[in-house]
Parts: structure tokens; sequence; C-alpha cells
């Protein structure tokens, strides 16, 4: 549209879009001086400083929880349903593969690796099943899908069952240990020797030829399992804790006490009753790596070992390691869905507003003009001397005025010095109005008011006009009874004797908007002139109807009286009639 309230109203909403509040200018004169291109960087600088990832981590999240410092936004994003936490029990299911490929090719067989492998994968693919449901809900039954639903929709539960997946892969990363031999090599060797075990070393095993490259361990018979290489439990541990840092949903302090908790359970073991399979490997390691053999007859007390950091020292320090990387990761991935979260809820809270911007100034716009032509100047550009017309065929005209407002009008210093009664006709005016937008009457256009009289017009467009029912026609003349009705109510309650004349008519109008600024809609014709002249020569607390719509409405049912001939100014004499009421219940 061509107005400068227009143009007003799209800056506006283009500045409420980049979060800057034009009423926050403290300088408006200065921001005038500004060329455009500077004005445009300035806001844009503006939105950018407002939009700073840092600024908002500060404003709106706390530094070491991350948690929201309002509490009804922690509530909002609390209950944020996240659809992909199948796809982090699939990535989980993953990491148990590859632990379970690890363990088989390295460790020896068992009824209990067997066992456990199987049960746990069983009960991983269950809950990938149940899941997995909730994307396509149709061909399940009703009590998967509840399942699903109670699932994915509560942080709660998924939080619980992404735990209980990580922990059953957790579990399936050591559980071979328990198949595994525990006897001390020291002690074997020792009994073999005839030495004391505190006395055996790395020698003695090279001595006996004993090493990871040999097909029968020491002291272990063929029914005991023996796991040469215990590192692979650390390996497979880690990425049990791997799987954690997949379930983007869980906080990242959950995340660090749920790594805490594996790490203290596996070190209890490696370095309790496990710890014989990392001493054991410790000694065969070093045996393994010395440079040159030593035979049984030397007892190995002339070779020479090379310092090792022992793998119980190690693993801790790893696990550790590995720990932190992942909270510091859990930390960032929880901070950018917080973040994206937070501009989410402010991008979702400016649309919010600017819509309803956007529908205040359209009701604002619907009140000066009717919605047909609003949409008109809405849908395209206008220049400021393009001209809106349009043509009607047969519009049915209502000019009601209070004939006897101009006595009750007076300046006095008791009534406020005439505002009392402008209030009271407001109100009036008001309750027209309020008629008028009821659905039976959305036919009708309220045009203007002049003074005390209201004009009001129907069939003004496609969408209310009835060419074959003549309906808009009935429902102007259904308006006029109401409000005379309404007249009658208004009188009682406020002890007053107001009296309307309203006259009617229909006929040919053009219709348009006439002004650049504060445009003014309105109908022409001679169909407009003889309807006011049905309104002037009324006769109070009557409806004053022409020829015309006499055949219309009486074709209809109503009750119509003659009045007769009269003259009418600058239509000479003219037969009119009274309408009375409408058609008859019977």
């Amino acid at each position: 549209m061509g107005w400068e309230s227009k143009v007003r109203k799209d800056k506006g909403m283009k500045l409420l879009l980049l979060g800057i509040d034009d009423s926050s200018k403290d300088n408006r004169s200065t921001q005038e001086a500004l060329n455009p291109e500077d004005e445009v960087d300035e806001f844009l600088g503006r939105a950018i400083d407002a939009r700073s990832i840092d600024q908002l981590r500060k404003d709106h999240v706390k530094r070491f929880l991350l948690t929201f410092q309002k509490p009804e936004l922690e509530r909002k994003y609390s209950k944020k349903v996240d659809t992909r936490f199948g796809g982090y029990v699939a990535c989980t299911m993953l990491v148990f593969c590859f632990i379970c490929c690890i363990q088989i090719v390295i460790f020896p067989h068992s009824p209990l690796m067997l066992g456990a492998y199987i049960s746990i994968f069983v009960t991983l693919a269950t809950i990938l099943f149940v899941c997995a449901i909730y994307s396509c809900l149709g061909p399940f039954p009703a009590a998967l899908q509840q399942l699903s639903r109670k699932i994915i929709q509560s942080r709660t539960n998924s939080t619980i069952t992404g735990v209980a997946a990580i922990l059953l892969v957790f579990f399936s990363a050591f559980i071979n240990m328990f198949a595994c031999s525990r006897i001390q090599l020291q002690d074997c060797v020792a009994d073999f020797l005839n030495v004391t075990p505190a006395a055996v070393g790395p020698c003695f095993l090279r001595a006996l030829n004993y090493s990871l490259a040999s097909d029968n361990p020491p002291c272990q018979g063929n029914s005991v399992s023996s796991c040469s290489f215990p590192e692979y439990f650390t390996y497979s541990v880690l990425l049990s804790l791997l799987a954690s840092s997949v379930f983007l949903h869980i906080s990242s302090l959950g995340k660090l006490a749920l790594l805490v908790g594996m790490e203290a359970v596996y070190l209890a073991l490696a370095e309790g009753p496990q710890g014989v399979l990392f001493n054991n490997y410790d000694l065969l390691v070093v045996a393994h790596a010395l440079p040159t053999a030593v035979n049984e007859t030397q007892n190995g007390q002339d070779c020479q070992t090379e310092g090792k950091v022992a793998l119980q020292y190690m693993t801790p320090v790893i696990l550790l390691l590995f720990a932190l990387a992942l909270y510091l990761h859990a930390q960032q991935v929880e901070s950018t869905a917080r973040l994206d979260f937070l501009w989410k809820q402010q991008a979702t809270g400016e649309k919010e507003e600017m819509e309803e911007l956007q529908a205040y100034n359209r009701r604002l716009l619907h009140n000066i003009l009717p919605k047909d032509v609003a949409a008109h100047f809405l849908a395209r550009e206008r220049l400021n001397d393009e001209l809106y017309h349009q043509s009607c065929e047969c519009v049915a005209v209502m000019f009601a005025s209070i004939s006897n407002f101009s006595e009750f009008y007076v300046e006095l210093e008791a009534n406020n010095e005439g505002v009392e009664c402008l209030r009271l006709l407001n109100e009036i005016i008001a309750d027209f109005d309020e008629i008028i937008s009821e659905d039976k009457f959305r036919q009708l256009e309220k045009i203007k008011t002049i003074g005390s009289t209201y004009m009001a017009a129907s069939g003004l467009n496609d969408s209310t006009y009835d060419r074959e029912g003549r309906s808009h026609i009935t429902a102007l003349a259904d308006y006029a009874m109401r409000l005379m009705e309404q007249m009658k109510y208004i009188n009682e309650h406020s002890f007053n004797n107001f009296q309307m004349k309203i006259g009617l008519n229909i006929g040919p109008v053009v219709a348009g908007v006439i002004g650049a600024r504060k445009p003014q809609y309105d109908i022409w014709g001679n169909t407009v002139n003889v309807s006011s002249r049905m309104d002037s020569t009324g006769v109070p607390d009557r409806i004053q109807v022409t020829t015309d719509l006499y055949q219309v409405l009486a074709a209809k049912g109503y009750q119509l009286e003659c009045r007769g001939v009269i003259k009418v100014k600058g239509k000479g004499e003219m037969t009119t009639y009274f309408l009375n009421g409408g058609p008859s219940l019977s």
C-alpha cells in the first residue's frame, strides 16, 4: 500500500524481526541524520550483539550447571521431546556389536560369553524396536504404541531407558573377566622352580620360554580360560563409555555421574579381584620383550629387563582422561542444544509478536476499510494517485439517524461541556457496530457515521451479493428493524426519548477509496442519494423504503404499509412504504 502508515508498519515489523525495539531510540534526531546504509548497519550491529552466543549464555544459562536461570525456561526445556532417541539406541547397539567382535576374537569362548551377549543383544534389539514404533505407529498394537510414546515423550523415561542401555553395553565390556583364570603366575613359577614367589621375575619366565607368544599358557589346564590380553577389557570399557555420548538428551552432569560410576566399578574389579590378570600380563610383556634368550640353566640370573609402567597404573589414567574428554564434549553439546532451544524460543516469541502486531494492524485497517478492499491494498503496492473503485449492480443502502439528538446535545458544565452527550452517542453507535458484527449480518458493511447518522450497505462484493435469493437485501431490512428494537432498549435504560428515522433503498452504486492519507471508503450514486432522502423525509420511529425495495421485501413476505406519495428533493414525487415487520411465521 502506498500510505505512509503502511511503510512505517513494514519497517517496524522488520526491526522487530531483528530483535530491535524501535521505541528504544534515545536520540531520534541523530538517527534521522544517518543515511540509510549507516542506519541499516547500525541496526544489524545491534541485532548481532543481541544474538551474541557469549551474551546469551551469560544472560540465560548458569555457568557450570548449564541450566536456565529462569525456572519457566527450564521446565519448557525439560518437556522437549527428542524424537531421535531410537537413533541413540541404534548407535549404542552398534557399539555393542564392536565390543562383541573384539572380545570374540581376543578372548577364549565360554558359555558365560555366549549367554551374556545373546541376552544383551535381545534386550537392546527389543528397546530399539519399541522406540522405532514411535516413528510409524500404524501397523503395531496399541499397547506397543502406548509404551513407545511413554518412553519417547517423557524425558525421565527416555533417560532411564538410555542409562539402562549404556549399562548393558558396559557390562558386556568386562563380563568375560569372570570366565578367566585368576591363578597368580608368580606362584605357579615359584612352585615349578622351587623358589619364593617374590624372587620370580620376567627373566624366570623367559628362561622357561613363557611369553605372550606361548600357545599353552603356563600353569593353565585345557579346561580353564586364559585371558592373556586384559588391556582389551579396558578398550571395550572405553567403547562403552563412548556409548554414553550419543544420548544427547542426558545432561552433562548426568553423564559425568554415569561415567564416574562406571569407571569406579571397572577399576574396583581391575585393581581388586581381577588384578591378577593385569599383573600376569605385565610379567609376560616384559618377558616377551627381553632381547636375548635365557636358558633354563641360568635361571634368569644374568638377564637384564627394561622398565615398564604397570597396566594397573595406566588403566586409571586412560579412563580418567577419556572420561574428561567425554564430559567436555557433553558440556559443549548441551550448551549448544540449550542455546538452540533459547534461539528457537526467542524466534517463536518474536514471530508471535510480529503476527500479533500484523493482526492488530489488519484489524485497524479493517475498521477503516472493508475486508476485501483491505486485502486488495495489502496484496500489491499502490501508487498514491491510483484510484480504487468498484461498480456494484444491486446494493441495499441504509441511513439511520437519531432525529432529535441535536436537541439532546447541550454544552453545560454539568455534562462536562457536552462530553457526556458524546459519550452516550458513542455507546449507541458501539451497540450498532456490535449488532452488525453478528454472523447473520455478515453480508452488511458499515460505511460511516455522520454526526448522529449511521450508514450501512449490503451486497458490495461477490461474497456478500446474492443475485438469486436477494438475501443481502433482507439482511439489511432485518438489521434496520433490529436497530429500532435496540433504540427502544436504550431509551428504557437511559431514561431518554431518542427517536430514530431509517431510510432504505436498493440499486447500483460505485464503491471506492478516496485519499492517500487517512483514506476513506465510501459509496456514491443515485441509490445513495435516494436512501438518504428516505431518511430525511421519514417519520420518527419508522423505516421508510422505496418502491423498488418494497417489491423485493413484499415478495419475501415482509409486512409493509404504503405511506403514499411524498415530495423528495431533487426527485419530485415518489411513492414510499413503511416497513412494519418481517415475514409472518405462519
